[in-house]
């Protein structure tokens, strides 16, 4: 069995007076926070709950009005909040090159701090039953706040699916976000897990700017998703940026900050749909291979010059992401592989030769064996081969197994 995880969001609808409570209590649990983290800090990074809370429980009982609960709820967000940088910074280890000319690699942890964490925004994370609950039928929502509970109304449009007794409600999180309260729900299910032994299918997924994704499977179909359109948006957001950049005016900076929330979430959005695409044409019991496109630059000779920077902020992890939560819901998986001549290995012959591949052209053409396809076909070809070998039980050095989790 595997444990899926999801987050769904309510929209509140407090009165004037439940409004004022909820911004207090979410400022009070920013300040405790802040104190916690500069604590941490001054003792050497200290995580453990248990101490945490033997050195600040009873000070905050007698100097905050947070209930019990809360001043729990604070302890245990700082201390996740620490980890999960820690967990950041490990994977995302820097490297230089000794006195042997080798390049070696540092791994990072929490000494590499120079300043403690800060809370910069009012927030509170709820614990369910203590801190919140459903009440009236799910048709309204209990809260604390600073010394009492309130009700009040919600909606959860599309979330309706996910209150039934096969998922789970954890921890949620009061976020006030421009002027409106939510309620953003962590909840779990568990589900089968990919077995290799259901005869899966296999999809090669090569990704890319001029294609968003080419796929190849094993009936060896082609599936080919188009990023010309998805190229020329990103080039409008590119140059509205550099005429606000310009200008350098503080109406022109709160333009930029707009202008880069309203290109996330635009780039989020393709990225779900393009995963459920993927998820929805294979469907459950579906070993999708990915390259590993960590440190990877694509080659944009082929695109016009205004759009050849588009690699450069391109959200590949994102729909790795994306991809991987959804195809566990299915019973489906994803592992990765090197992208290491995927685009360059004849998928007939094993030649592997770069100058096979035309780039002008989008054509590969082995000079050994005459196989010629289209190049982003080819690199979805190899990825196949790879999940083939996974499959298998075969040892490769090109291949490992994705441990994001949705």
């Amino acid at each position: 069995m595997v444990k899926l995880g999801r987050t769904i969001k309510l929209r509140l609808y407090p009165d004037t007076n439940q409004a004022e409570q909820f911004l207090a209590m979410s400022q009070e649990y920013q300040r405790l926070a802040n104190i916690v983290s500069q604590w941490i800090f001054d003792h050497d990074f200290q995580l453990s709950w248990l101490k945490i809370n033997h050195h600040l429980y009873k000070i905050f009982r007698q100097r905050s009005e947070l209930n019990s609960q809360m001043i729990q709820s604070v302890f245990r967000t700082v201390s996740a909040r620490y980890k999960t940088v820690r967990e950041q910074m490990r994977q995302h280890s820097y490297r230089y090159k000794n006195e042997e000319d080798k390049w070696v690699q540092v791994p990072r942890d929490l000494t590499w701090l120079v300043k403690p964490i800060r809370f910069r925004r009012p927030q509170a994370d709820l614990v369910r039953q203590s801190n919140y609950s459903f009440v009236d039928g799910m048709r309204q929502i209990s809260i604390t706040t600073l010394g009492k509970r309130t009700k009040l109304n919600f909606t959860g449009r599309g979330f309706e699916k996910y209150f039934t007794d096969d998922w789970k409600l954890g921890t949620a999180k009061l976020v006030h976000n421009q002027g409106k309260w939510f309620l953003h729900i962590g909840i779990t299910k568990e589900v089968s897990d990919f077995d290799t032994k259901d005869n899966p299918q296999i999809a090669g997924i090569d990704r890319g700017l001029r294609f968003l994704a080419t796929t190849f499977d094993t009936e060896g179909k082609t599936l080919f998703f188009d990023g010309q359109k998805i190229l020329r948006r990103r080039k409008k957001f590119l140059e509205i940026r550099r005429q606000l950049q310009s200008k350098g005016t503080k109406s022109a900076k709160k333009r930029l900050k707009q202008l880069a929330q309203r290109e996330n979430r635009w780039m989020t959005d393709v990225n779900h749909r393009l995963a459920k695409t993927l998820v929805t044409a294979y469907g459950s019991h579906t070993l999708f291979v990915l390259e590993d496109l960590t440190h990877v630059t694509f080659n944009t000779d082929d695109l016009p010059k205004s759009l050849r920077n588009s690699h450069r902020s391109w959200s590949f992890f994102q729909l790795e992401t994306f991809l991987t939560y959804k195809a566990q819901a299915i019973q489906s998986t994803v592992v990765k592989v090197s992208p290491a001549f995927t685009s360059q290995r004849c998928p007939r012959c094993g030649l592997v030769e770069k100058t096979n591949r035309h780039h002008d052209t989008h054509e590969y053409w082995c000079q050994q064996c005459q196989y010629r396809c289209n190049d982003d076909r080819l690199g979805a070809m190899n990825i196949e081969m790879l999940g083939q070998k996974w499959l298998s039980g075969v040892k490769h050095p090109k291949i490992e197994k994705l441990t994001t989790a949705g």
